[in-house]
């Protein structure tokens, strides 16, 4: 019998540090547009839709519809997050200034705009490392293709898919995710 407790005992033992060795986002903290930190655990019991986004790429538009979603949805129960990335095409020339007045002014934005980050390479955000490895998730991979691309976050800060730059905020697999 003592044999039996011990060896249940080491199972547990190898087992219980595997169960919590993948991050959720909000382990996670970033500099917001204004420079000031922001600690992603704020964001606890809401979806996020995390976006990297750039000021002079075809799809930028898409700041209305994600302002849109944003305003119909946004609130106690969904958050978006928006990181501009000058990683694709040089598309996000500007400074975090520049791209505050430039998403305010033009786009109305209210949802949460970060700083400036590389999301891909060897400078790649935390966050980003997180988003796109199934080792540090224990989800998915989602590898970046282009500017505005973006990954859907559960309530419990787990991501749960990814959609590709074209597809548009107010896409079906967003609304459908939103109203679960």
């Amino acid at each position: 019998m003592h044999k039996f407790i011990l060896i249940i005992y080491l199972v547990c033992l190898m087992i219980l540090p595997a169960l919590g060795q993948y991050k959720t986002l909000h382990d996670f903290t970033a500099r917001t547009i204004d420079g000031e930190v922001f600690d992603f655990s704020a964001l606890k019991g809401k979806k996020v839709l995390i976006v990297n986004t750039a000021t002079e790429c075809s799809l930028t538009p898409q700041f209305n519809k994600l302002q849109e979603l944003y305003e119909e949805y946004g609130g106690d129960d969904f958050e978006i997050v928006a990181f501009p990335s000058n990683d694709f095409g040089n598309q996000e020339p500007g400074d975090n200034e520049q791209i505050k007045s430039f998403c305010t002014e033009k786009y109305n934005v209210s949802f949460l705009l970060m700083e400036k980050i590389s999301i891909k390479g060897e400078n790649m955000h935390p966050i980003y490392q997180w988003l796109t490895s199934s080792e540090e998730n224990g989800t998915l991979d989602g590898k970046v293709i282009w500017n505005f691309q973006k990954f859907l976050i559960d309530e419990n800060g787990q991501p749960e898919g990814f959609l590709a730059p074209i597809a548009g905020p107010q896409n079906n697999r967003i609304l459908e995710w939103l109203q679960e």
